[in-house]
């Protein structure tokens, strides 16, 4: 009776394990496919003439593709003139806060301080103040310093501060490793300076990847700060031309353009993501929460 019993219970368990992962497995793909669909909708868009965007029920396919969409949201030169100012802005800030915030989470992780707990809760505080209450008073100071219309409001920040969940990620990821590796090499005679080059940095490569995607993600698709510091239309990044091009096309049936622009918008993304996730998952993996 005890062993009809036991018997029963196990079959119960294993088929509550079974639906439950059945119901979890069901519900990734009904998430995954609400992601995925507006995506999938734009790239099908951007290869579509506009008789087969008009067409109703429309069809996922484009029969026959076409490259007319793509060539009128490349025509005039400026989508070129964005993407090269992105470049650079992306490129740029990307590495200020890899500089400025390896330093900091060094510094909080690995030095010693008896108030450093206080600066780094303190660090950790400004993650909480939306920006619009600083972007006032960092644009006067801008404008006083005359650097406005310029990339430089966008960039220079990010090297005298980076970013604070940046710094966090990189300091747990820094406290994970033995104190020990850094404490010989000193002894050795390296200096702080060169244990954090040559020990700490070369060990932190999953963690500086994710940094690094993070960075250039924010960047990339950052509309609000370009907008507030850049005013010359040849100084624009392709957040701000992706919305002036919506103006042109926003208003009409003939979509194919305006997703072929999204389209080359948001590729670059995806491909970092694609060849980058394993990388990014071990980044955030090994980044446990430690101290």
């Amino acid at each position: 009776m005890k062993k009809e019993l036991r018997g029963d219970r196990l079959r119960g368990r294993k088929w509550k394990r079974h639906m439950d992962a059945v119901l979890t497995n069901a519900a990734l793909i009904v998430l995954s496919i609400l992601f995925v669909a507006p995506l999938v909708w734009m790239i099908s868009l951007a290869f579509k003439t506009p008789e087969q965007s008009a067409i109703y029920p429309p069809r996922l396919i484009p029969n026959p593709f076409s490259l007319r969409s793509f060539e009128e949201a490349l025509s005039g030169g400026m989508f070129l003139t964005y993407l090269k100012n992105t470049v650079f802005i992306t490129a740029m800030s990307t590495l200020g806060t890899l500089i400025s915030s390896s330093l900091a989470a060094f510094g909080f992780g690995c030095l010693y301080c008896r108030i450093k707990g206080f600066w780094f809760t303190l660090m950790l505080s400004t993650m909480m103040i939306p920006s619009m209450i600083t972007l006032i008073p960092a644009y006067s100071i801008y404008a006083q310093l005359g650097l406005t219309d310029s990339p430089l409001p966008l960039i220079l920040p990010l090297f005298f501060g980076g970013s604070a969940y940046s710094i966090f990620l990189l300091r747990q990821f820094f406290m994970t490793m033995p104190a020990s590796l850094g404490e010989a090499a000193f002894l050795d005679g390296c200096s702080w300076p060169g244990v954090f080059i040559h020990i700490y940095l070369p060990n932190a490569k999953p963690a500086l990847l994710v940094v690094t995607m993070f960075a250039f993600v924010n960047t990339w698709n950052d509309f609000f700060n370009p907008m507030v510091y850049l005013s010359s239309p040849e100084k624009y990044t392709i957040a701000i031309g992706l919305a002036a091009f919506k103006k042109m096309y926003g208003g009409t049936m003939d979509l194919g353009p305006l997703m072929a622009m999204s389209l080359l918008c948001v590729a670059p993304i995806i491909l970092l993501y694609l060849f980058c996730q394993k990388y990014f998952v071990e980044g955030i993996a090994t980044s446990g929460i430690k101290g």
